[in-house]
């Protein structure tokens, strides 16, 4: 399944990175890819919700996912 997310805060391409790195460390998640400059991330995953998807952005305490 493949799920965007909206998030606030990335300004460079190590942000996109860090979120990448976040997300793909979720059990059920094959994969995310992550733009700085359009703020977005589309996570393909197996049965991970958009919310868990969330949390996982938030514990980076530097981002936040504005659209649910």
């Amino acid at each position: 399944m493949e799920l965007s997310l909206s998030i606030e805060g990335m300004s460079c391409m190590h942000c996109a990175r860090r979120v990448q790195t976040a997300l793909e460390e979720l059990e059920g998640v094959n994969g995310a890819q992550v733009s700085w400059e359009r703020g977005i991330a589309v996570v393909d995953s197996e049965g991970v919700s958009k919310d868990r998807l969330a949390e996982a952005v938030s514990e980076t305490e530097l981002y936040k996912v504005i659209e649910n």
